[in-house]
């Protein structure tokens, strides 16, 4: 402040001829806030408030602390006073006289959100001073929404010699927290490093036994380490690699060297100098009046650069900045009046002295929709091109606007004030203009600290917040830039509740615990995840399905029957074998058709039988092609016809059989139904009823090609669709009606008396075929995808393969290797 006050008065075109002063007061942490800030309004000698003599003490404004709780005491006498107000902390407040030098603490902790998720830090602790009920409200409620859990949040009590030890136990339970809490990331809030330099320092106190290490401290305001003598020579290495975000900051040419070589004991007005030059150096000034040696005399020569940085920095911090920032926009608004003042000289006998200025007028305000009556606007909120000016009056301001260039005062006057906003540059060059809500206009520095053995430090600008900036540019840091505490190894910290879940689980929430706390489960079988930390597995497309690792999807096989496949083209093969064999038999029946046991029981029939189970095998290559329409419409169809011209070829043996012996009877009247007539009616009846349940079924619910992608997680499997499911197991329902009878009617006859019975060979066949068919329909109904129509190949083989075997492997045998019982009387011998 003093060196802000010296550039001001040596500048000869800012308030040329006119010596700014000032007064420090101290409020004594708070305790006299109140009785402080009426001083501010008494003489210099005495506390008598409002009353004050002498044109040298005239109260302008106030830059206040940077602690919020005694700028809420000081607002509310200064508002009274309607004096301006500079607090250099970020502290809200709708007053009216109230200018924000510091981002708003809701601006600081979007920015401590930006570091976070950049870092993806999502498990952290907050140490506040004042937890009112908006900062615990905008914590929880901010954090949250961003994904980020509060793993504790502990509110600092003030630490004092008279009531240390009674707050020692606190800070024992609060240490025990941070060294104990798996927490990586601690933010600090306020502007109290003190509290947490006496948290860290009682390891050293030999009160706890452990140090809370690999901890990376964001401080959330405009805190400096310079704090109480008895700090200076604390260690301060744990606080390295910590990051301060504050606002915009700027090194002012000079400031350093001011530091230098001022001699800080030749003003009056720092007379409090002396108890911090001998708190700083260990030292005492000599008593003119005391006759004692001393030891460690202090000079007042000693240099300030010799004190660790822990206790006093040479460069200009962020605090210090609001600071010069804060008597510099006081100092152009005392120019805009001291303007207005000569420009006022022409056109009105008045005149206004500085001197008689009143604090109210650095800030009055005019009304631009009522000229004639001022009410409220202010030398600190509106700028044109001319800079400050005080329209204090109609003829003043008709001049002001005449002087800007503007015209006369209008409507269009007035959208050009609502344009503009107080707008100066500082002696660095800096722009510096408040919004209409009395905030300035400036972004936030992200700092990186670096300490060194000799408790010396130096801050490390790595990043910037700058809400002016394109979106993409707004928040910016540079990683690379930065020193992390040495527990790290120079490698990035993680702090988070629970390892983050790789590709191939998703998460699930702890019980009790926060949102960022869970467990990690792998996705089910039909499922996958391919980023971390997934709230829920995703199902791949349909025609794809999950890895291994179940972090990504892969097309399907497409699948269906196929003989190119090992089990297709075994049954392929199978289905060829049968079918040569049929031709075998056909051929054999045919060459030797005038022997009598080719005769026997209805030759047409043997043949028809024979051709039946030939298409039987061969229909069963239908199932091993790949489905389509046509396929999918012939194959169930041909199968229930053909087989139903079997199984009727079967009964109608069979009943040729059981009638043929009644015929012989004396004097039976079976003879006139015993002939080719009876087994073809049979046979036709048997198969035209079938196919009248398979028109129905083409007609009303046809099979038609499907593709399922469900059954098999790793398949697309082709099939045929049946339609209508019921019109299928109608079709085998049938089948199987006429295999039971065949069998029934076959079961009595086998005992028929006859040296070769094929009552006996009809029986085994329709056993095996009904065996066959009733195993088939849960094998079916159990299988899925080409499994399921590789049950109904077998089984149509396996069933034809029985029908073939039984009947005419017996015949074939007395027609090749025993033609001497292949004669009429052989046949019909009796046993």
């Amino acid at each position: 402040m003093i060196f802000t006050m010296k550039k001001i008065n040596e500048d000869l075109q800012l308030l040329p001829n006119i010596t700014l002063g000032f007064r420090i007061y101290d409020s004594y942490a708070g305790a006299q806030t109140y009785h402080t800030t009426l001083e501010l309004f008494s003489g210099q000698k005495q506390f008598i408030p409002n009353y004050k003599c002498g044109l040298l003490n005239k109260l302008i404004s106030v830059i206040g602390t940077i602690d919020p709780g005694i700028t809420f005491d000081m607002v509310d006498i200064l508002d009274f006073y309607k004096v301006p107000q500079f607090p250099t902390g970020s502290a809200p407040n709708e007053s009216p006289f109230y200018y924000h030098l510091v981002p708003s603490e809701e601006v600081h902790y979007i920015g401590i959100i930006q570091i976070l998720l950049h870092f993806k830090w999502t498990w952290v602790g907050v140490l506040v001073k004042y937890l009112r009920r908006t900062l615990e409200h905008l914590i929880f409620s901010m954090f949250s929404l961003k994904g980020i859990c509060i793993a504790f949040l502990e509110q600092f009590k003030s630490i004092y010699f008279n009531t240390f030890f009674d707050n020692l136990k606190w800070l024992v339970e609060t240490f025990q927290l941070l060294a104990n809490s798996k927490v990586k990331v601690i933010i600090i809030s306020d502007n109290y490093l003190l509290n947490l330099r006496w948290l860290l320092r009682l390891p050293e106190m030999e009160i706890v036994s452990v140090k809370p290490k690999g901890k990376v401290w964001i401080v959330a305001s405009q805190v400096g380490l310079a704090s109480f003598f008895y700090q200076k020579s604390w260690d301060i290495q744990v606080l390295h690699g910590a990051l301060t975000i504050a606002a915009y900051s700027n090194e002012v040419a000079g400031f350093q060297h001011f530091l230098r070589t001022r001699n800080h004991f030749t003003s009056k007005e720092d007379g409090f100098i002396k108890n911090v030059w001998e708190q700083a150096f260990g030292c005492v000034f000599p008593n003119p009046s005391g006759n004692e040696e001393m030891d460690s005399l202090c000079t007042g020569k000693e240099k300030l650069e010799n004190l660790p940085g822990a206790f006093f920095e040479m460069r200009m911090t962020s605090h210090s900045y609001s600071i010069y920032n804060a008597v510099y926009a006081v100092a152009h608004a005392l120019h805009a009046m001291k303007l207005a003042q000569q420009q006022n000289r022409n056109l009105s006998s008045r005149k206004l002295n500085l001197q008689d200025a009143q604090p109210w007028q650095v800030i009055w305000k005019w009304e631009l929709n009522a000229i004639d009556s001022p009410t409220s606007h202010t030398w600190l909120q509106r700028e044109v091109s001319c800079r400050w000016t005080l329209c204090n009056d109609l003829q003043v301001s008709s001049l002001f606007l005449s002087f800007c260039g503007i015209g006369k005062f209008n409507v269009n006057t007035q959208k050009y004030f609502s344009q503009y906003g107080v707008s100066f540059n500082n002696s660095v060059g800096d722009e510096i203009s408040f919004d209409k809500n009395r905030e300035l206009y400036t972004g936030l520095d992200v700092e990186n600290w670096v300490t060194f053995p000799n408790q010396s430090f130096h801050r490390v600008k790595v990043g910037k917040l700058d809400p002016r900036a394109a979106e993409d540019q707004i928040f910016t840091i540079h990683e690379e830039a930065i020193s992390w505490p040495s527990t790290f190894n120079q490698t990035l910290p993680v702090s988070i509740c629970t390892e983050s879940c790789i590709p191939g689980y998703f998460k699930r929430k702890q019980e009790e615990k926060p949102f960022c706390c869970y467990d990690c489960l792998p996705c089910p079988k039909e499922k996958m995840s391919r980023q971390k930390d997934m709230d829920d597995c995703l199902k791949c497309p349909e025609d794809q399905y999950p890895n291994k690792n179940q972090d990504s999807c892969i097309p399907k096989k497409i699948s269906f029957l196929s003989y190119k496949e090992p089990m297709g083209l075994g049954l392929a093969i199978l289905a060829l074998f049968f079918s040569l064999c049929t031709i075998v038999v056909l051929a054999t029946f045919l060459k030797y058709h005038s022997t009598p046991i080719v005769k026997a029981n209805n030759q047409n029939l043997t043949y028809i039988l024979l051709i039946s189970l030939l298409l039987c095998f061969l229909c069963s290559l239908q199932f091993l092609v790949k489905p389509g329409n046509i396929i999918c419409l012939l194959r169930q169809i041909s199968f229930g016809i053909i087989f139903s011209i079997s199984v009727s070829s079967v009964l109608a043996k069979t009943i040729t059989v059981v009638m043929a012996f009644m015929a012989t009877k004396p004097g039976s009247r079976m003879r006139n139904w015993v002939g080719r007539k009876l087994a073809l009616s049979i046979v036709l009846s048997g198969s035209m009823i079938q196919i009248g349940i398979c028109i129905v079924w083409l007609l009303i619910f046809p099979p038609y090609p499907n593709v399922d992608t469900y059954s098999k997680i790793e398949e697309i499997i082709l099939q045929c669709n049946e339609g209508s499911t019921t019109m299928f197991y109608c079709v085998l329902g049938y089948m199987g009606f006429l295999a039971v009878a065949s069998f029934t009617v076959a079961f009595f006859a086998r005992n028929l008396p006859s040296s070769f019975n094929e009552a006996k060979c009809l029986t085994f066949s329709m056993l095996i075929f009904c065996s066959v068919w009733l195993s088939f329909v849960p094998s079916y109904l159990s299988t899925k995808g080409k499994y399921m129509v590789a049950v109904e190949v077998f089984s149509i083989l396996a069933s034809s393969a029985g029908l073939l075997g039984c009947i005419y492997l017996p015949k074939c045998y007395i027609i090749l290797i025993r033609p001497e019982l292949n004669n009429r009387e052989q046949l019909i011998k009796r046993k």
